[in-house]
């Protein structure tokens, strides 16, 4: 039996601390800015928790204070409970200017009962149109779940409880833009859009069950922070060149299967001149 080296167990418990020093340090007095909602957003638990609420009123929202060129990114959500009809809650990346680009979350809400429907989309240079939309297999209203971006120069991925469930890849060299000279912020909201989010708007907001309220926490960027022009990190950082193993794979294969209820790419009658052109390439494969 191999004697313990009490210097090397040290030296563990040392890294293991540190390591946990740096998933806890993440404090959202630190990190972000409540930017709208006047009080309706709210930072408690010692800069733990981030609750946003939505009245007849008016919603509320938070931003990150820094901008990002790439990165992994967590924020662990609990949805509004309930009837959340025509409420939407979100959690995505947003730059600036007319030409922007974006990577959405978002969150649409439900008549008791029925199931919540997360949407997500890629923007490009101003231009949008791809989204999808998942069912999930749990209820997001009963306790916190990890919503992930991974943001690199090859492709994005969203994460849900850590497994994939879309994934868009830089196809710039066949002519699809593609995010990524454009530093963004963090956005997070709760608001009304009881025109379009449930049933296409045909089931309005229910306003005697406000206020509505989400909970945010745990928000961690393993990211490239954007500051006078230059980024923080090189492509040393794993995640820079992160790419979907077999296993991820298998499992986004699952979720696409079982769960996403509606895809850009097989929207014919939509794009009746022919479906995007990352559409036709990804079918290609």
């Amino acid at each position: 039996m191999a004697r313990s080296n009490p210097l090397a167990l040290l030296l563990l418990m040392l890294i293991a601390g540190s390591s946990f020093m740096v998933a806890m340090a993440a404090n959202f007095y630190q990190d972000v800015d409540i930017t709208w909602g006047d009080g309706r957003g709210k930072i408690l638990n010692n800069g733990n928790l981030i609750t946003l609420s939505l009245d007849k009123y008016s919603g509320s929202g938070f931003q990150s204070k820094n901008e990002y060129l790439f990165g992994k990114f967590d924020m662990q959500l609990k949805l509004v409970p309930g009837n959340s009809a025509g409420t939407v809650t979100t959690f995505y990346f947003h730059s600036q200017g007319s030409s922007w680009d974006e990577i959405d979350f978002e969150f649409l809400g439900n008549l008791s009962g029925d199931p919540y429907l997360v949407h997500t989309n890629v923007y490009t240079q101003g231009k949008g149109n791809r989204e999808e939309q998942f069912y999930l297999w749990f209820d997001p209203t009963a306790d916190f779940h990890t919503y992930s971006v991974l943001w690199n120069p090859g492709h994005i991925v969203f994460y849900v409880d850590g497994r994939p469930i879309r994934e868009f890849k830089n196809m710039e060299s066949m002519g699809v833009g593609y995010p990524k000279t454009q530093p963004m912020r963090m956005y997070a909201s709760l608001w009304n859009a009881d025109d379009w989010a449930t049933r296409g708007g045909l089931v309005k907001t229910d306003w005697t069950q406000a206020p509505f309220t989400a909970s945010f926490r745990n928000f961690n960027a393993n990211a490239c922070v954007w500051s006078n022009g230059a980024s923080s990190c090189s492509n040393n950082n794993k995640w820079f060149s992160q790419e979907l193993d077999s296993a991820s794979q298998q499992q986004l294969k699952w979720v696409r299967k079982n769960y996403m209820v509606y895809s850009y790419c097989s929207d014919t009658k939509r794009f009746s001149q022919g479906l995007p052109l990352e559409c036709t390439i990804t079918n290609k494969n």
